[in-house]
């Protein structure tokens, strides 16, 4: 029996990531779903082994570096995942003629996508840009999450047909989502979030290569980049651009 319990425990060690002589952490959320996060993770029983064992707390090697003050072009260049349709939102809100705020709103609506969660991505991404921006386009990007779910054919958004495919053609939305549906219908700043869900369902065009240059311009013109970096300045949202710039660091 002891020889079995060494035996997984080998295992177990074998299968923790290892970097440049480091444990390499995870959180509870990263874990959550995969495994049941209740459990203790196998990193953790590490920290009590003799002699001491590191954990890593800067820079993830296997990530591309970060400038010393990275900018939300940085956040695009290195750690966003594949965003084409972000650019190609943008680029279609230029051609529909929306100004230079919704052109932002658009470009930034799905960056919690990108960067850092899926699950109610436009609450996140309203909060990581909010000190940054405008307020009405990190309210159009908190209350387009509702709105997709919701026609509006007099502007011409129509329910999409890929959220009958993906959910089911008898998924009700949550409460929570209907209730932000009602609070952002009857807002004077309404069309500001609509126009990201009528300029969004429809960038996803495979054969549109839409450069991030095309965008810097306007990015200078109208996001806040703080001087210290994003993610090293002392805003509500620095902590979240951090967590993005570094999702391995240990505590």
């Amino acid at each position: 029996m002891a020889k079995i319990v060494d035996e997984f425990e080998a295992a177990e060690r074998a299968a923790i990531i290892r970097l440049e002589n480091k444990i390499v952490t995870d959180s509870p959320l990263y874990r959550s779903g995969a495994t049941d996060p209740r459990e203790i993770p196998p990193w953790f029983k590490e920290l009590s082994r003799d002699p001491p064992v590191q954990v890593l707390v800067g820079d993830d090697p296997r990530l591309p570096g970060m400038p010393s003050k990275p900018s939300l072009i940085d956040y695009f260049t290195y750690r966003f995942g594949p965003s084409q349709h972000l650019l190609q939102s943008a680029r279609l809100a230029v051609k529909n003629g929306c100004s230079e705020k919704i052109v932002l709103a658009c470009l930034l609506h799905d960056i919690s996508v990108f960067g850092l969660l899926v699950p109610d991505h436009g609450y996140w991404g309203a909060q990581l840009i909010a000190p940054y921006v405008d307020e009405e386009v990190s309210w159009a990007v908190r209350y387009h999450q509702a709105l997709r779910f919701f026609p509006d054919p007099e502007v011409g958004y129509e329910y999409p047909q890929s959220y009958i495919d993906w959910f089911g053609s008898d998924y009700r939305v949550d409460d929570y989502i209907r209730r932000d549906y009602e609070v952002a219908r009857n807002h004077k700043w309404y069309m500001s979030a609509r126009h990201i869900t009528i300029n969004d369902f429809y960038a996803f065009d495979p054969d549109i290569v839409v450069p991030l240059d095309d965008f810097v311009d306007l990015i200078g013109r109208h996001f806040r980049q703080p001087e210290e970096g994003l993610g090293l300045d002392s805003s509500p949202a620095a902590h979240m651009w951090r967590t993005i710039m570094r999702p391995t660091k240990f505590l």
